[in-house]
């Protein structure tokens, strides 16, 4: 799941759902694995299976005239619990970047904690892309993490947005917490020795 993160162009996954919690994501019954392999095959379970484990073909991820690595999600996704587990199944099933009008906070910082780029856009910007994803399949955005900007390609329109310079270093490095430490390891340890 490390990968350095630097310009993604990428066609889109449709979610135009509000209020999609992480139960909604990862369904409570896969949360026993404390290893984060498998869990994409779970995503969106509840939708994507019937009971029986059949497909339900009216979903939008057993649609195969959608495809990319950019999920387009409706307003206020990953709300509820904050399994981080939800923010494994996104990773795990491909997904480098989710773009929504509003996270909740904790699944934003398990999604970056995981090299997925959540981007916060106006409503307006959604609701344009999710208007390009339906006319067209093939729609492509472009993602630009150095510059911070989001851009649908479809319509030219372009949009900045935020992202904790800290964490922005890390995706673009293929960082995780603890490799930032042993990188900067040097740097710790001689604060130490001018700290006794």
């Amino acid at each position: 799941m490390k990968q350095k993160f630097d310009v993604i162009t990428s066609t889109c996954i449709p979610l135009p759902l509000e209020n999609v919690d992480t139960d909604q994501i990862i369904p409570a019954r896969f949360l026993k694995a404390t290893d984060k392999e498998g869990f994409g095959e779970n995503l969106f379970r509840d939708w994507r299976y019937n009971k029986d484990g059949s497909v339900k073909k009216d979903f939008v991820l057993n649609d195969p005239s959608y495809s990319g690595v950019i999920l387009v999600a409706g307003k206020n996704f990953g709300s509820g619990s904050s399994r981080e587990h939800a923010a494994w199944a996104i990773a795990g099933y491909g997904f480098r970047v989710v773009i929504s009008s509003f996270f909740a906070d904790i699944h934003k910082n398990n999604e970056l904690n995981n090299f997925v780029l959540p981007v916060v856009v106006s409503e307006g910007f959604l609701q344009e892309l999710f208007e390009s994803i339906a006319d067209d399949h093939g729609t492509e955005v472009k993602v630009d993490l150095p510059n911070q900007t989001v851009t649908n390609l479809a319509t030219g329109k372009s949009e900045h947005f935020e992202i904790n310079g800290y964490k922005k270093h890390c995706l673009m490095n293929g960082l995780d917490d603890v490799d930032f430490l042993v990188q900067n390891r040097n740097k710790v340890e001689a604060w130490e020795q001018a700290n006794r």
